[in-house]
C-alpha cells in the first residue's frame, strides 16, 4: 500500500509540476508576445511620423533621416490608403511594391484588398496628415502583425503538442509495462495451475485402476478415465501459456474430429451434431493441445449462441495450399457492427463469463498457427459460421 500510495504521488507531483511549466510558458509566452507587439506599434508610429514630416518639408531641407526610417522598414506588412479608402502604397507583401496600384492585375488587387481587411482587423491604424499648397491632405497607415510576431503567436501550441506528445509516450509506455507485468502474472499463475492440477490428476488414475479391480461395471471407470483425461489436456493447456509452442504435421481432420466427439458426447441431446469432410487426411503443422482448444472454444460458443438448443455443423474443405475448418450454428447471429469486436479480449455478451475464448482463439491460430480466424457469415436469427483457415503442410 506504501509503494502504490508513493506511486500516485509521484504521478500528481509530476501532473502539477507538468502544469506549472506549461502555464509559466504560456504566460511568458503572451508577455513578450505583447511587448513585440507593443515595440512594432512604436516602429510604426514612428515611420508614421517619418512619412508626414518627408511629404510636409520643402525640397531645400535634408529628409535623409527620414528616408532612412521609411526604407528601414523590411519586415511589418503595411498599406497606406487616402482618406476615401483607396490604396496608394504598400510594402512587404507578395504583391511588389514596384508597380503602381493602377497597373497591378486583378489577382493582385485582390491580395492587397485581403491584406487590408486583415490589417484592419489586427491593428488600429496610424492617421497621416500633411499639407500640399494649403490643401490638408490624410492619409492612414494600415499594417498587420509580421512573421516573426505570427510565429511567436503559435509557439506555446506547439509546446503544448510537444509535451501532449511527450506525455503520450510516456503513457503508453507505462501503459505496455503494466499490461506486460500482468501478462507475467497471469502467466505465472496459469503455470501453477497446470502444476497444482498434476498431483490430484494422478492420484485419481490411481483410483481409477483401484475401480477396476472391483466388481463393476467397466464403463464406469473407462468413462472417469476419458474425463481425467480430459483434465489433464487442459491442465498441459494452461502449461503452454507463455512459451512458444512446438508444432508437428498432424491430421486436421482426425484433431478436428477429437473435439468435435468429446462435445457431441457431453452436450444436450436437443443440439444437432453434423460433421463433414471431403477427406480423411489433410496435414497441416499444429500444436495439437492448443488447436483442440480453438476448436472447442468455437464449438462452446456456438452452444451458448443456441442456448442449447440447435445444430452445430462442422466442414472441413481444402484449396491447394488452404484447409478450412468452418463451424456453423443456427444461434442468434452476430450483428456486423460487432463483427470486428467479438475477437477483442473483454468482449462478451454474456453474463457471466471473462471474454476471452474468442480472443484466446485467435491469438492461438494467427500468433501460433501463422492462420486466420473470422466470421465467415452470420444472420441474425439464422445462425453464424466462424472459419479457421491454416496452411497445408
Amino acid at each position: 500500500m506504501s509503494a502504490l500510495k508513493n506511486t500516485q504521488i509521484t504521478r500528481w507531483i509530476a501532473i502539477i509540476a507538468s502544469f506549472t511549466v506549461v502555464t509559466l510558458i504560456l504566460w511568458n509566452t503572451y508577455t513578450f508576445f505583447q511587448k513585440f507587439k507593443t515595440e512594432e506599434r512604436s516602429k510604426m508610429e514612428i515611420l508614421g511620423e517619418a512619412y508626414e514630416r518627408f511629404a510636409n518639408v520643402d525640397l531645400n531641407v535634408d529628409v535623409e533621416l527620414e528616408r532612412f526610417i521609411l526604407e528601414s522598414n523590411n519586415s511589418i506588412p503595411m498599406i497606406i490608403t487616402d482618406g476615401d479608402d483607396t490604396i496608394t502604397l504598400w510594402s512587404n507583401l507578395s504583391v511588389p511594391d514596384t508597380i503602381a496600384y493602377p497597373d497591378l492585375d486583378v489577382k493582385q488587387r485582390m491580395t492587397l484588398t485581403e491584406q487590408l481587411s486583415l490589417m484592419k482587423e489586427q491593428n488600429t491604424p496610424i492617421d497621416v496628415s500633411y499639407q500640399v499648397e494649403s490643401i490638408t491632405i490624410q492619409q492612414f497607415i494600415f499594417y498587420r502583425n509580421s512573421d516573426l510576431l505570427n510565429k511567436l503567436k503559435y509557439y506555446p501550441l506547439a509546446l503544448i503538442l510537444i509535451l501532449v506528445l511527450f506525455s503520450s509516450v510516456i503513457f503508453l509506455f507505462f501503459k505496455s509495462s503494466k499490461i506486460a507485468e500482468q501478462n507475467k502474472l497471469w502467466t505465472g499463475m496459469a503455470k501453477e495451475t497446470a502444476h497444482q492440477i498434476g498431483t490430484p490428476l494422478s492420484s485419481l488414475l490411481g483410483w481409477i485402476e483401484l475401480l477396476r479391480l472391483e466388481n463393476i461395471d467397466k464403463s464406469i471407470p473407462d468413462e472417469i478415465e476419458k474425463d481425467v483425461t480430459r483434465l489433464n489436456v487442459i491442465a498441459e493447456r494452461f502449461s503452454k501459456i507463455g512459451s512458444v509452442p512446438t508444432l508437428k504435421k498432424y491430421n486436421v481432420v482426425a484433431e478436428t474430429k477429437t473435439a468435435y466427439n468429446y462435445f457431441e458426447s457431453r452436450s444436450s441431446k436437443q443440439i444437432d451434431f453434423t460433421f463433414n469432410s471431403d477427406v480423411n487426411q489433410i496435414s497441416a503443422l499444429l500444436n495439437v493441445q492448443l488447436y483442440g482448444w480453438v476448436i472447442e472454444n468455437l464449438i462452446k460458443n456456438s452452444i451458448d449462441a443456441m442456448q442449447g438448443k440447435g445444430s452445430i455443423r462442422i466442414d472441413i474443405t481444402e484449396t491447394p495450399k488452404l484447409v478450412n475448418i468452418l463451424i456453423s450454428d443456427t444461434g442468434k447471429g452476430i450483428p456486423k457492427n460487432t463483427r470486428q469486436r467479438i475477437f477483442n479480449p473483454g468482449y462478451t455478451t454474456k453474463k457471466r463469463g471473462w471474454g476471452l475464448g474468442l480472443s484466446l482463439s485467435k491469438r492461438i491460430v494467427e500468433e501460433y498457427h501463422n492462420g486466420k480466424i473470422f466470421v465467415q457469415k452470420s444472420e441474425l436469427g439464422k445462425g453464424t459460421t466462424f472459419c479457421v483457415s491454416l496452411k497445408k503442410a
